[in-house]
């Protein structure tokens, strides 16, 4: 059955254009975009977005629904998290499939398969992370990157668990170089941290805020510097995920002005929330352990201006929640026991959006870091991330002008605190469609688990 919706009277906002613009969808897609009121379209179905805006569905390009860690598992399955994700403005999620070590990419990649599949209420893809760098897990990413699983993750921090050496992390880099996948890093010296931590908790130092406190930014810096020059090295480019320290971004900024193709993404905690979270009292310091971890208030600055200046191209989520009842808990005494992570996939497009009120950004730039570059950084453009003849029906009616008040007691994630409760912010989502179809309708949840659709990626956008 062929279906049309028609959204009248918005301001249609894409990375490169606002322009007042009906909006025709056809089975699915975007069909045409017109000059308000000169089309008299037929439509099944429409949505009047007079004083709104109509903005393209956001790409959360990292998350982690049902991730083990630390003994536990984060608290929202694909089916929460997604429901969560579109409550939010979000409409595309890229999750990471695990390799344990011992085991396969494929063994890894078909186990998230089996939890996403037939549970999510928006459209989804996977980065698959490389724990066991061997010659078997070199040639399955060629597999991988042929079958639409472009990018692959490594950990220069958490040694025992995601850990890789040097030498591990240049021949996925020089694969990756062959293949035409991209690296993306989590860049901290997690041998000097372990030092820290040990020395840390041997002196009685256990409350969360230490967690802040061995995780020192030039560590992060460090690897961040490493991980570029390795990249160099293999001729692969590098994707430095959640950034959080202001000697990090200086690091990729130097990269970029030689030329070299190395990207950068930082996530709202790091741009909203600092130390002083660390620091509450009452254990409640440890909602906001997150890694890398949450930095001092200077550092916001910096990471706002590598934003405005393209040295930061994306933000993300790094969504990653653990209740606070019995999950973060199970690090009283001892912060190194805390599972690592903070939710927010619902909350990044409002936040972006207070953003824009605040003055950092341009409503421009906020479908761009949050919709459209990801969406090329990880080959899903212009299917993804835009607003335009042929692209996915993905679209957002956002009413600008509406207060909320984040809330744990009225958000949709699975976890039983918000990072951002109490914040007043202006701007919130309205209606939501998924490839034509409503997931939110004025505020009512819409959708069904298994709407969402697999969809597999092609290369990064952003290489030659």
């Amino acid at each position: 059955m062929s279906s049309r919706t028609v959204i009248r009277g918005g301001l249609v906002i894409t990375a490169s254009d606002e322009i007042h613009a009906d909006v025709l969808i056809e089975d699915g897609r975007i069909a045409a975009l017109a000059v308000p009121g000169t089309q008299n379209w037929t439509a099944d179905r429409t949505i009047d977005a007079t004083g709104k805006y109509v903005i393209p569905g956001g790409v959360d390009a990292h998350t982690h629904m049902e991730l083990p860690f630390g003994g536990t598992f984060a608290s929202d399955t694909f089916e929460t998290g997604t429901r969560a994700a579109a409550w939010g403005g979000t409409t595309t999620i890229v999750d990471f499939a695990v390799q344990s070590v011992g085991h396969s990419l494929r063994e890894g990649l078909d186990a998230w398969h089996a939890k996403a599949e037939g549970n999510c209420a928006i459209d989804y893809g996977f980065h698959m992370i490389v724990s066991d760098v061997n010659q078997e897990t070199l040639k399955e990413m060629d597999l991988l990157v042929e079958e639409g699983v472009t990018s692959f993750k490594q950990f220069m921090a958490y040694p025992g668990v995601f850990y890789s050496d040097d030498g591990q992390i240049l021949r996925a880099m020089q694969r990756s170089a062959e293949n035409g996948g991209l690296i993306m890093m989590h860049a901290e010296n997690g041998i000097a941290i372990d030092v820290l931590v040990e020395q840390a908790l041997a002196r009685g130092e256990t409350d969360p805020r230490y967690h802040g406190e061995v995780r020192k930014a030039l560590l992060e810096a460090e690897a961040t510097h490493r991980a570029i020059k390795l990249a160099q090295v293999a001729g692969a480019p590098l994707y430095v995920v959640h950034v959080s320290a202001m000697e990090a971004v200086a690091e990729l900024a130097r990269a970029r002005d030689e030329g070299l193709n190395v990207f950068g993404e930082t996530c709202p905690q790091y741009l909203f929330l600092s130390t002083d979270n660390l620091a509450e009292p009452d254990f409640e310091g440890s909602k906001y352990v997150c890694s890398t971890p949450l930095r001092p208030k200077e550092h916001q600055a910096k990471l706002w201006q590598g934003l405005r200046t393209n040295d930061l191209q994306v933000v993300s989520t790094d969504h990653c929640p653990f209740c606070f009842v019995g999950q973060k808990e199970l690090g009283r005494g001892d912060f190194s026991k805390i599972p690592n992570g903070l939710p927010g996939v619902e909350n990044r497009m409002d936040l972006l959006h207070q953003a824009v009120v605040d003055g950092h950004i341009t409503r421009r730039r906020w479908i761009e870091i949050a919709c459209a570059t990801p969406a090329r950084m990880f080959g899903m453009y212009p299917k993804k991330g835009t607003i335009a003849p042929g692209a996915d029906a993905d679209v957002v009616i956002y009413d600008p002008n509406a207060e909320q008040i984040v809330s744990a007691e009225t958000h949709h994630m699975n976890v039983d605190y918000s990072a951002y409760e109490g914040k007043r912010l202006t701007g919130r989502v309205e209606t939501v469609l998924s490839r034509g179809e409503l997931v939110i309708t004025e505020r009512e949840y819409t959708g069904h688990a298994g709407h969402g659709a697999y969809t597999p990626r092609s290369t990064c956008q952003y290489l030659n």
